[in-house]
């Protein structure tokens, strides 16, 4: 074929392919075969191998591009993406209209979608061609996806119209193909997944996009930034435009006119859920209207306008063959039920928590009972209740253990509390599950130190506390089972690169009783605000001359470094009443915090981890904005937004917030009705600003 002829069929060859996806992705119309689509694009594959000058990145032979080779790049997305509230009832549904109906008294219309039970994207295109595809993340940054999304043939490269659009929507996995892979997992040898939801996510997350373009993923769209469609009035509308444009919608969604059709057809739709050929875990509610939905405005964590009704959890019954106790890493002991496998909204569950001896005796739980389980929230599988019907006088009453199951130290129940815990400090299990919380994901996330060779280094003395993980030898993981030469590569790789750690990371990975992911998050962006430098690190460069201090002080130092004992010189210059009024910490967590880096052998811990080489980062809490560098702090009632409100703007936008009036703080806002607050602000000249000077600092 001739180079100009080649050149024009190739074109014809795209049209038509790119017209065929758009029929039968979007419009679910099947014009030809699917043999026939695959065999026009072999054609389009040939005449491009020819001819690779052709090529061009919309072409539907583009899907699949090149392996990675590490971590995804984290992105930041053009608008915040916000979660839903959830409700979970009837009542809660009423309850939302009668809230939105006091700021918008005006007669409403609803959009009831189905809830796709998979993974939330963003897409940008621009000029109508797909750019980047982006994870949801933490709502204001996301994970680079691009390479595995564009496997996904229901995702058009080109759009209809030539327009700049940022969409989100679900890529989710149809159940044939989560069986379909499944299938192929067992048959491999390799284990299967749980749900098609994990199976999404794990495919989207594949540095060979190869591997994703094989497990037949699928995707909805349903959300768009407004500033993209302004000409677009409705929820309704919107999603006839994704059609349009070459977007594929889930066509189960319905107008309706009053939250009473609402709430049918969130009945009809439980119903019928199974029969769908992917699934869904409950229903999103939106006000139908543009308009309305601006008036509505948000909360500090959602949208007023829209709510997720989630179906009722599904139950099923299995029996109780036995009971095991747990040792967590707070030494608490947990009663864990193992049962006959039982299938529970889309996963086999052998195991659920009976959370503690008072609930085991209050439901009155005993070995050999059958019982009704489920997955609260589609996720954690418990036991709701014992069909006392059907027992036949051999089952055993369960014996809560007198002392640790695992070192036989003795146990202590706090007063006012449900747990009993382990009270020997040398525990095994504890410090087993202490090791395994420092390197999971939210905390060092160190590949290749799974549990079996936590085990193995435990037992085989090479580490006493997680701070040694990062004076590990190639030839002491060599001296393991399992451990070869690559693997032993990637381990060392990966403690390596985990001694660069964000703060708030730093501070789970320390499995401080109970401090969680969000609140590890506020108490980094409190420390951050009102970081002091270490004069211990100076002194100790002075009396060590370590490989770390030389590293040091050949690298320098800048005003934005913040060290394991900038760290711990910072929270120590505070109170236990300070700490305990740090946004999102409280009573107990700040008690906890308190006596925990006031704790001699903690603190001891903490040099350790700063002598063998961590180094602390801002991660995504240096992410940039029209506050970035500020300091802020709230006293008052603000007469258009609440407290929650207004911090979450802050962070948004790169500022920071105090817990107290210190020197360091750059403005006070001020409602109605200050504290003392402002008295101690003007004594030191801190600027003080009202909630409207606030809002034009984010204009």
């Amino acid at each position: 074929m001739e180079k100009g002829e080649a050149k024009v069929r190739i074109e014809k060859l795209k049209d038509k392919i790119n017209t065929l996806n758009y029929k039968y992705f979007v419009l679910d119309e099947g014009e030809v075969e699917e043999s026939v689509r695959d065999s026009l694009k072999r054609q389009l594959i040939e005449l491009e191998s020819e001819y690779p000058e052709f090529i061009t990145p919309e072409s539907p032979t583009q899907r699949v591009g090149s392996v990675l080779s590490g971590k995804f790049a984290k992105i930041r997305h053009l608008s915040p993406k916000k979660s839903l509230m959830d409700v979970f009832s009837e009542e809660e549904i009423k309850d939302w209209y009668e809230r939105i109906q006091k700021i918008s008294p005006q007669k409403m219309e609803f959009v009831c979608e189905l809830k796709i039970d998979g993974l939330n994207i963003t897409i940008r295109y621009e000029n109508g061609m797909l750019k980047k595809a982006l994870t949801r993340g933490n709502g204001i940054e996301g994970e680079d996806v691009t390479h595995a999304i564009k496997t996904i043939e229901s995702i058009p490269l080109r759009l209809n119209e030539g327009i700049d659009l940022e969409v989100s929507g679900e890529v989710y996995m149809p159940r044939k193909s989560f069986e379909e892979l499944n299938k192929n997992q067992k048959k491999n040898g390799e284990p299967e997944f749980a749900n098609p939801r994990n199976a999404a996510a794990g495919s989207v997350r594949q540095l060979d996009p190869q591997i994703t373009a094989e497990r037949n993923l699928e995707m909805f769209f349903y959300h768009v930034d407004k500033s993209s469609l302004k000409d677009v009035k409705s929820q309704e509308e919107l999603l006839k435009t994704f059609k349009r444009l070459g977007l594929k919608v889930c066509e189960e969604y319905k107008k309706v006119g009053s939250i009473e059709e609402v709430v049918e057809f969130c009945k009809i739709w439980h119903k019928k859920r199974e029969k769908l050929p992917f699934e869904i875990d409950g229903i999103v509610i939106k006000v139908n209207s543009f308009d309305q939905q601006n008036l509505l405005g948000f909360t500090a964590k959602a949208p007023r306008y829209a709510v997720a009704y989630k179906f009722p959890a599904q139950k099923v019954s299995s029996r109780i063959l036995d009971v095991i106790f747990q040792v967590g890493r707070t030494g608490a002991i947990t009663p864990v039920a193992i049962m006959t496998p039982t299938l529970v909204a889309g996963s086999t569950i052998s195991r659920a928590t009976l959370h503690n001896e008072d609930e085991m005796e209050k439901k009155d739980i005993r070995i050999g009972d059958t019982v009704i389980i489920r997955k609260a929230g589609d996720v954690i599988p418990e036991v709701v209740e014992v069909l006392k019907d059907l027992r036949t006088g051999k089952e055993k009453k369960i014996k809560f253990p007198k002392t640790c199951p695992a070192c036989g130290g003795a146990l202590l129940r706090e007063e006012g509390q449900a747990a009993y815990r382990c009270t020997n400090k040398e525990c095994y299990a504890v410090k087993r599950e202490h090791f395994i919380h420092f390197v999971s994901r939210k905390g060092f996330n160190i590949e290749g130190l799974g549990d079996k060779v936590i085990d193995q280094l435990l037992e085989n003395g090479l580490v006493d506390d997680p701070s040694d993980i990062f004076l590990l030898e190639k030839d002491e993981l060599m001296g393991l089972d399992l451990f070869k030469d690559k693997r032993t590569e990637n381990t060392l790789n990966s403690i390596e690169k985990a001694k660069t750690i964000s703060i708030d990371h730093f501070i789970f990975a320390l499995g401080i009783r109970y401090l969680g992911e969000q609140s590890s998050y506020d108490l980094a962006q409190f420390l951050l605000a009102n970081k002091k430098k270490s004069t211990i690190k100076t002194e100790r460069k002075k009396q060590e001359k370590s490989q770390q201090a030389l590293f040091e002080e050949s690298i320098g130092e800048t005003e934005e470094d913040f060290s394991i004992m900038d760290l711990i010189e910072t929270i120590k210059s505070f109170s236990q009443e300070e700490i305990k009024n740090i946004d999102g910490v409280g009573e107990k967590m700040g008690e906890m915090i308190y006596e925990w880096f006031n704790n001699q052998k903690n603190e001891k811990y903490m040099e350790k981890l700063y002598r063998n080489g961590v180094v602390l980062n801002k991660g995504t809490m240096s992410i940039s904005g029209k506050l970035s560098g500020k300091s802020f702090l709230l006293t008052g009632t603000l007469s258009d937004m609440s407290r929650d409100e207004a911090t979450e703007l802050i962070k948004m936008n790169g500022g920071k917030t105090h817990a107290s009036v210190t020197k360091d703080l750059n403005f006070l806002i001020v409602g109605e009705n200050p504290g003392s607050k402002l008295d101690k602000a003007k004594k030191l000249g801190i600027h003080i600003i009202t909630g409207e000077e606030f809002k034009k600092m984010l204009k």
